[in-house]
């Protein structure tokens, strides 16, 4: 395993962090628990530290799964949490309010089975609440003990000018990146250097397409995934295409080096972004066991150069 610690904070966390959307139960096809659990201590096993999860992931079901499959090794890791998204009424909204945030600070805590977050992040801004608003209220629940750090997701450049006012408050900030979706890449760069803040990116297996399993015949998702929907662009029309082009390169790369696909993908994170850290949902430990292999080795300058051209 390879470890990092995050900016402005004594986390040290492993570079590979286990996703919870899977965990939520909902969206993904079919999820078993028993699987999930068995994911979490082979994680455990294999050196990772380092879980993320959401309020929203399954209304509260990715982290009551995770709180219990992590048991009496809770204190051995560090857990993110997020809170921002609201779902009431039949509608789903975004809401950093210094109310909601207490109130789903001490509900998730109660799901996950523990006393504190060690990083609780901002989901999505919701555009009403000042930043400085939410890190006053952020630094009044970590006085409290109940967080110890904090950090941010979705956040893109029109989001700058806003977050300039708190460079060093974060401690990692999340975006999506992978070789199927480059189009953060520059943002990501500059924003690490602006915030001072260490980058998490989600997505970076394409939402599965970076796996290699996949063909243009057969991603024909049921209605329990939400990669049948079409904003999930990396399974359509010429995206689908473009991105199994990829695939391809990945593939030669990966028998060359004795490696699985989604290995050399996670792999070029890794490298390209280098003091970064991977996100990943897995349902299984079979899954967790091909991207951990990721770990301790290096991706050549040309292999990294085939993999930029084709995903350009």
């Amino acid at each position: 395993m390879e470890y990092l610690v995050l900016k402005n904070s004594d986390l040290r966390v492993s570079r590979f962090c286990m996703g919870g959307c899977p965990m939520g139960g909902y969206g993904w096809g079919a999820v078993r628990e028993d699987e999930l659990t068995a994911a979490v201590h082979s994680a455990l096993e294999n050196g990772v530290t380092f879980f993320d999860t959401a309020d929203t992931y399954g209304l509260g079901q990715s982290e009551r799964t995770l709180g219990k499959a992590l048991g009496s090794h809770r204190h051995e890791v560090v857990i993110g949490d997020k809170f921002g998204v609201r779902v009431e009424g039949g509608r789903t909204f975004y809401d950093n309010s210094i109310q909601w945030m207490e109130s789903a600070l001490d509900n998730s805590l109660k799901r996950l089975g523990t006393d504190y977050i060690d990083l609780y992040q901002i989901h999505y801004r919701d555009g009403k609440t000042d930043i400085l608003t939410v890190l006053d209220g952020l630094n009044r629940m970590k006085e409290k003990g109940k967080i110890r750090y904090f950090g941010l997701s979705n956040i893109h450049r029109e989001d700058w000018e806003e977050l300039g006012r708190c460079a060093g408050s974060f401690v990692s900030f999340q975006d999506e990146y992978s070789l199927a979706c480059r189009k953060n890449e520059a943002d990501i760069v500059d924003l690490a250097e602006k915030l001072n803040a260490t980058p998490l990116t989600w997505g970076s297996l394409g939402q599965g397409i970076l796996t290699g399993k996949y063909t243009k015949d057969n991603v024909n998702f049921g209605s329990d995934d939400r990669r049948s929907r079409e904003v999930y662009v990396n399974f359509h029309g010429e995206k689908l295409i473009r991105n199994l082009e990829i695939v391809e390169v990945l593939k030669q790369i990966a028998s060359d080096r004795g490696k699985s696909v989604p290995a050399v993908a996670i792999r070029f994170i890794l490298d390209y972004l280098k003091d970064s850290v991977v996100l990943a949902g897995v349902k299984r430990p079979a899954q967790l066991l091909d991207n951990l292999s990721a770990m301790n080795w290096h991706l050549s300058e040309e292999e990294l150069l085939r993999l930029k051209e084709v995903s350009a």
